[in-house]
């Protein structure tokens, strides 16, 4: 439904914005919020294409001027239902990164994705501690935690932020960091959202050139023994190397790596930040567990860490669910192989499971608001054939969760939990002295709930 919004506060905010403002039915603002899925087709009252801190100052004080909730969108990964009200900032154009080679700080725009990050950055041998997808938003991501494939050895990525810049609700801009606004940088450390409006963040890098990293492709009887080969390695895996296996249905299309089209296959990523020799050995177990279809496991530098996991840089139809799992075990291998392996009839195009555990447990002295820390094991299940996504993906991924069992832990960060549409697992996304501290710091810096957040809001 289409309201009236105040014709002259509209034609204030166009003067008062160098961006561009659509209202619902103009030209261009359907291209302006097209998000990663295009199922999920977003046509909010007022959208706000910003270009400057200042600019969304104007929005935020529009949206409580006129009543209107306020949403915000960068690259359009992550969101979970349409949009069909409010205001919208979008915030793609901020996308502006300075690189402090001497302090090893990168601030980084709103709207940047992690991969010009990570260009810059390696010019001075420096590296951020990104997610396993270079093309995802980088403010986004990192509000929710942030896991990638440094987990293990660097954390979360919001452990890294060393400062935020933030509209608050009053369209006040502050700065957030461990000496002024300390409650509000708290809360951005893994809180996501209904906090303000980041405009930006400045991170610390971690000096590295290079990884050995990559992933090990198995195929037809070699998935079985590599899976469980992995299962019992990962025990005791050490603190430095983060990986992850995954079943993968790849399809047969061209932008599927042309020896992998059509065929199911278990790929077993691996990285380890250190000497190669040291690496080679550490990953001997995963490469001799049975005969490799593809070995793409090898020294790497920073600017290569997407291939660790190859995740798609184009935007599809998907379905995704997660949770977070205190164990895994050879009794759930069995269920995994029987319900998501080869032949099983499964219809998600991937299942993974990341390793946790080492440093994401570790939570840094000035604190955060990171859910989901102690957990030893995220699992991620996609599926992509729109034609699965009401009956059969959700059936299997109901049987899948209750193979799980009481392996499931009792918090999942809100990045891979459904936390923020689904109030059954709302509460469930941060520890419960963490959520009520995160909605008293809500209350503070949004009294009035300008900002849209959590599953009331949508």
């Amino acid at each position: 439904m289409t309201i009236q919004i105040d014709t002259d506060s509209l034609a204030r905010l166009r003067a008062s914005v160098t961006g561009t403002v659509f209202v619902r039915g103009d030209a261009g603002l359907a291209a302006e919020v097209a998000g990663f899925n295009p199922t999920l087709v977003h046509d909010p009252d007022v959208v706000v294409a910003v270009t400057s801190e200042e600019d969304v100052a104007a929005a935020v004080r529009f949206a409580a001027e006129n009543g209107l909730r306020v949403r915000v969108q960068a690259t359009g990964h992550g969101g979970g239902l349409p949009i069909t009200d409010g205001v919208l900032i979008s915030t793609r154009a901020l996308d502006e990164i300075t690189i402090d080679p001497e302090a090893g700080l990168a601030t980084i725009g709103a709207g940047c994705r992690w991969a010009p990050v990570i260009e810059a950055g390696s010019e001075y041998g420096l590296a951020p501690i990104t997610g396993s997808s270079p093309h995802v938003g980088a403010v986004g991501y990192t509000l929710g935690g942030g896991l990638g494939p440094l987990s293990r050895s660097h954390g979360f990525t919001a452990d890294w932020v060393r400062a935020f810049r933030v509209v608050t609700a009053d369209g006040e801009i502050v700065t957030a960091d461990d000496t002024s606004h300390r409650e509000l940088f708290w809360a951005l450390r893994g809180g996501k959202g209904g906090l303000g409006v980041v405009t930006s963040m400045t991170i610390e890098l971690v000096p590295l050139k290079t990884l050995y990293a990559g992933s090990l492709i198995f195929e037809g009887d070699s998935i079985e023994p590599a899976l469980r080969t992995w299962v019992e390695w990962a025990q005791s895996a050490p603190d430095l190397v983060t990986s992850s296996f995954a079943f993968i249905d790849v399809p047969d299309v061209e932008f599927a790596p042309p020896p992998l089209r059509g065929k199911f296959v278990l790929s077993i990523r691996f990285a380890f930040p250190g000497d190669p020799a040291e690496g080679a050995r550490l990953a001997s177990p995963l490469r001799e567990s049975a005969p490799v279809s593809l070995d793409l496991l090898g020294e790497i530098p920073t600017t290569a860490v997407g291939t660790i996991h190859n995740d798609p840089e184009a935007g599809g139809p998907d379905w995704i669910r997660g949770l977070m799992l205190d164990s895994i075990d050879q009794d759930l291998a069995d269920e995994l192989l029987r319900l998501a392996g080869p032949g099983s009839g499964t219809p998600f195009a991937a299942v993974e499971v990341r390793q946790l555990g080492g440093a994401t447990r570790r939570d840094p002295a000035d604190g955060t608001s990171v859910g989901g820390r102690d957990a030893q094991f995220t699992m991620g299940l996609i599926a992509l054939d729109p034609s699965t996504f009401a009956e059969r993906a959700p059936e299997r991924a109901q049987a899948i969760f209750d193979a799980v069992g009481g392996r499931r832990s009792a918090i999942t960060n809100v990045n891979w939990s459904r936390g923020l549409i689904d109030p059954a697992e709302f509460t469930t996304t941060w520890p419960p002295a963490v959520f009520d501290r995160l909605a008293a710091a809500r209350t503070t810096y949004d009294p009035s709930g300008v900002f849209a957040f959590g599953p009331a809001a949508e």
